[in-house]
């Protein structure tokens, strides 16, 4: 079976770009929220009209405020529509909260970004052309460790994200567990000026945090995140499968994306113990927007790790890596900066301009995606004030992660 790519690898902010477009574009900073959301609107209808997916919903901070929007259905069965509130899983969105406490950890003295893994996991990266000497946490962070991505195993990926979830759905891994899988794949060559990205990367960092505090990455967000931005809808819930209330249904159809009349899964109950820290976390449209606008504020790091965690390795078509956020150029010159999220039943975005005054949350209760544009023109619409055409960008489909 073919497996989907939005299952394992970065969706780079959900933007596949013309690259001549981009570099003729000015480079805005901000777009002014002058020409109010109908656009985005319009991208969120079209999700659900056109690209058959059940539901999709939008939460916007801007200088003027909020604004929500949403179109189609929490729960195709009562006809229940979206709401602002929902709590919804945001998968790979995980990654900027553990790259965050990595730099917090960084600024007080107790690690250092250049640090190798073998320093801090002796022994645990080694064999089939893998060094952990050689590999250091700053490029577990921004995916240039060329370290194999655990997920594109067709094993892994058949139990967890196709047709063996039902069986498999409850199942719990261990962090090691995961990184044994990866090490069966020899690293990817040249990865500092070809990044790769690959979910093992924070499941590394993962395990540096609990061996740096003694605690778990989990447990560290919420101290050193969670409580003091008071994102009350935000949790890493481990091996517990359920949701908390209010929340979509997630409507999945396990990596059955080429075939239109493929049976679909409720895939909301799931043991996020396969992502762990690579994509466990569960929040809301508000609190993300809080957490995009605190992290490029500098209100979560001090400044010389807040640079550290901006400064972009080019990924190509107008894309970058930095410390576990994603950058992209959109095709009217504005530059975003956050993450995207991918698993069984939810696609999300949470991006924002990296002056603090424009971000954008977004999540679909589906995880089936045979126009890639449809998903890609929320984000151009809301921060472009329009849905570009065809020719302004590439026909790439966007990585999920």
């Amino acid at each position: 079976m073919k497996q989907r790519a939005a299952r394992t690898v970065s969706m780079a902010l959900a933007v596949a770009l013309s690259a001549g477009a981009a570099a003729l574009a000015p480079a805005a900073q901000a777009a002014e929220p002058k020409y109010g959301h109908e656009a985005t609107r319009t991208a969120l209808r079209a999700l659900v009209e056109k690209g058959g997916l059940p539901g999709a919903a939008a939460k916007v901070s801007d200088d003027k405020g909020s604004w929500f929007g949403q179109s189609g259905y929490a729960d195709t069965g009562t006809g229940r529509k979206r709401s602002a509130g929902e709590h919804f899983r945001g998968a790979s969105i995980t990654k900027p909260f553990v790259a965050t406490v990595l730099l917090q950890l960084e600024a007080e003295g107790r690690l250092n970004l250049d640090d190798t893994v073998e320093r801090w996991l002796p022994g645990l990266l080694r064999g089939n052309g893998y060094d952990g000497s050689r590999v250091t946490l700053r490029q577990l962070l921004n995916h240039t460790s060329g370290i194999a991505n655990y997920t594109d195993d067709p094993d892994f990926s058949h139990a967890t994200t196709g047709l063996g979830f039902p069986e498999h759905r409850y199942d719990t891994y261990t962090p090691g567990e995961l990184v044994a899988i990866a090490l069966k794949t020899p690293p990817q060559p040249d990865p500092e000026s070809r990044p790769s990205y690959s979910n093992t990367n924070f499941v590394l960092a993962g395990m540096v945090v609990e061996k740096a505090t003694g605690h778990s990455y989990a447990q560290e967000i919420t101290r050193r995140v969670i409580r003091p931005l008071k994102l009350r809808g935000t949790s890493f819930p481990g091996a517990a499968p359920h949701m908390p209330k209010p929340h979509p249904v997630g409507y999945s159809r396990l990596d059955q994306d080429a075939t239109p009349d493929a049976e679909i899964h409720d895939a909301t109950e799931q043991n996020m113990t396969w992502l762990g820290a690579a994509g466990d976390v569960i929040s809301t449209s508000g609190d993300l927007n809080r957490f995009q606008r605190a992290l490029v504020k500098g209100e979560l790091l001090p400044p010389r790790q807040t640079k550290e965690m901006f400064e972009e390795v080019p990924a190509g078509h107008g894309l970058g890596y930095g410390l576990g956020v994603e950058f992209a150029r959109l095709s009217c010159g504005v530059k975003v900066v956050g993450k995207s999220g991918s698993t069984n039943g939810s696609l999300s975005a949470m991006v924002g301009t990296q002056d603090g005054k424009h971000q954008l949350t977004f999540n679909v209760n589906g995880d089936w995606l045979q126009d890639s544009s449809l998903y890609i023109n929320v984000i151009e619409a809301e921060f472009c004030g329009r849905i570009p055409s065809r020719t302004d960008r590439t026909p790439a489909a966007p990585r999920l992660g």
